[in-house]
């Protein structure tokens, strides 16, 4: 164990936030990873507690820790204790704070939150900048062991996992000649507020002591402190790992009773779990409701979980079933389709609709900035789906909705000066609804309005179902996924693409791989203020992170050499 000397404990000197070398915190945590998933794969379980204990003690492990709970969306969200984290200061005196002994878990903030479906409140607990960033240390310990064990085709709350693949194996389940014609639809009910305390603490490979103390933090609702007995919080980002861990076996226990290439291969049952949803397909209704449920329903009991009457049904494939807001039909010529569900395309229309009631008063342009995110996102997760059509119908919904907000601003003026002021013809396209805004720059800048009609349907390629992102042996599988999925964020971006391409997506700063998800600032290697040109030669792509510490150290950053030449 000599070798993880190099990870290094917290020092009682306080640390320069903006002068930690995150290429070698990255490194170090990279590597002690990547050995507990080796462990976990021999069945070591003595060595996955120990390099699980010397990665939860170490002082790269307590940095990522803080970084992740200071840079995600929840950053400005406090806790009971109404601290944020917000200055480089602060992060690093909350390092020294992740300390296991003494520690005791705060309530948590309860709020409520609409539904995606628009039907009620959903409960979050908000745990303090303390306790986040504490369940990030035991997550970098614990989520290599999680993706190691779990379910080959588990796929929500799971890095580099995303719903398009768990449409896409369902799909595959289906397309199939002579494939199973029905489809157990189960949902559990209340799956993170039901799970049992004692299954998890017998059951979850971590310290349990500190997993007790999450559990039994209760929580804080209108100034009156509430205890709890059972379930995980819905807003701790340990969380969805340990709700991952307790449903994960199940597919293994269905395979074992209806192997492959043997007799029972006859009753066709495949499985797909995203999150607390769960599709198992059948031959027949009998086998699904006599067989396979009983199964399930004995698996959840043993982790205090139930299915939901209402939600769980059994379907035939041919009368279709909305799955992670689309809708799977197999049709009479035998052809498999997704397509965006009638609920989500309502949901879509609603949400326009509600912004054009917010901003009445708002200028053309800076409506099209807060219609054209949603819009955008929207078709961007059903591209993968047979979604044409339904993208063709929307655009002339959304067009029809804007029209009329643009009449009720000018009730005085004719049609043809309306659509004068607000819409025009660009390139092949017609009544291109555009405005202006302000930039940080103080300049004026047009925008229009996002065509969803104009989105590109492409077919997703799956993730293969054993790939670890932990694991070293899948190091280049994921590279080569990470290319093609920024080649697809960066279209028609085709400056930040080259850089991207040029340094193989990787920052030069952290020595860490440039995603979406990690955002990135396009720094000039020679500062504009001295001369410096904005084209791509003095260009280099940077986290946000990494970009804050070039500038508050004055680094210098040296552009990556291409692949060809001297």
């Amino acid at each position: 164990m000599a070798t993880e000397l190099t990870v290094g404990a917290v020092s009682n000197t306080k640390e320069n936030w903006q002068a930690i070398d995150w290429q070698k915190i990255n490194r170090n945590v990279r590597r002690l990873q990547s050995r507990i998933v080796k462990a976990t794969k021999e069945n070591k379980w003595g060595r996955v507690k120990a390099l699980q204990h010397l990665l939860t003690r170490s002082f790269s492990g307590k940095v990522l820790a803080v970084r992740r709970v200071t840079e995600n969306t929840g950053k400005k969200t406090p806790g009971v204790d109404a601290d944020v984290w917000d200055s480089p200061d602060k992060k690093a005196s909350a390092i020294k704070t992740l300390k296991q002994r003494g520690y005791k878990a705060l309530p948590l903030r309860r709020i409520y939150i609409a539904k995606n479906n628009g039907n009620g409140l959903r409960p979050i607990s908000i745990p303090t900048m303390r306790d986040r960033a504490m369940q990030s240390l035991y997550l970098l310990a614990l989520d290599p062991v999680a993706e190691t064990t779990a379910d080959e085709n588990s796929y929500g709350f799971r890095s580099q996992r995303s719903p398009a693949d768990a449409i896409e194996r369902i799909h595959h389940s289906l397309i199939r000649k002579n494939a199973a014609e029905w489809i157990l639809d189960a949902d559990i009910r209340s799956c993170f507020d039901k799970i049992s305390f004692q299954w998890l603490l017998e059951n979850i490979p971590m310290e349990k002591s500190i997993l007790k103390r999450w559990l039994k933090a209760g929580f804080i609702e209108k100034q009156t402190f509430y205890p709890t007995e059972e379930g995980v919080p819905q807003g701790g980002c340990i969380s969805p790992v340990l709700m991952n861990m307790t449903l994960d076996g199940l597919e293994q226990i269905l395979k074992e009773k209806f192997p492959r290439n043997t007799r029972k291969t006859k009753n066709k049952v495949n499985f797909v779990r995203f999150a607390d949803d769960l599709l198992v397909t059948g031959r027949t209704p009998q086998v699904l409701e006599k067989e396979v449920k009983p199964i399930v329903e004995q698996f959840l009991a043993q982790r205090g979980l139930e299915l939901s009457k209402e939600k769980t049904r059994i379907v035939k494939v041919t009368e279709g079933f909305d799955f992670l807001g689309q809708n799977i039909r197999k049709y009479s010529n035998g052809k498999v389709l997704s397509k965006p569900a009638k609920k989500s395309i309502k949901s879509l229309l609603n949400k326009v609709k509600a912004i054009l009631k917010e901003n009445k008063q708002a200028t053309a342009g800076n409506l099209i900035v807060r219609l054209n995110p949603v819009i955008r996102g929207w078709a961007n997760y059903h591209q993968h789906a047979a979604s044409k059509q339904t993208f063709r119908r929307l655009n002339h919904n959304i067009f029809q909705m804007i029209w009329k907000w643009s009449e009720r601003r000018h009730p005085n003026k004719t049609a043809k000066w309306v659509r004068k002021k607000y819409y025009r013809t660009q390139a092949n396209r017609n009544w291109v609804f555009f405005g202006s805004i302000e930039t940080n720059k103080n300049e004026t800048k047009e925008v229009s309005l996002y065509d969803i009609a104009l989105t590109p349907v492409t077919r997703h390629v799956k993730i293969k179902g054993e790939a670890n992102p932990y694991d070293v042996e899948w190091e280049e599988y994921f590279e080569h996924r990470l290319g093609i999925q920024m080649a697809k964020n960066l279209k028609g971006r085709y400056k930040l693409l080259n850089l991207w391409m040029e340094q193989k997506g990787i920052c030069p700063i952290c020595n860490q791989k440039i995603t979406k998800i990690t955002g990135w600032h396009s720094h000039h290697i020679i500062w504009r203020s001295k001369g410096g040109s904005d084209g791509n030669s003095n260009r280099v792509l940077l986290h946000p992170q990494c970009h804050s510490q070039v500038h508050c150290q004055g680094l210098s950053v040296l552009k990556p050499r291409p692949n060809t030449g001297v």
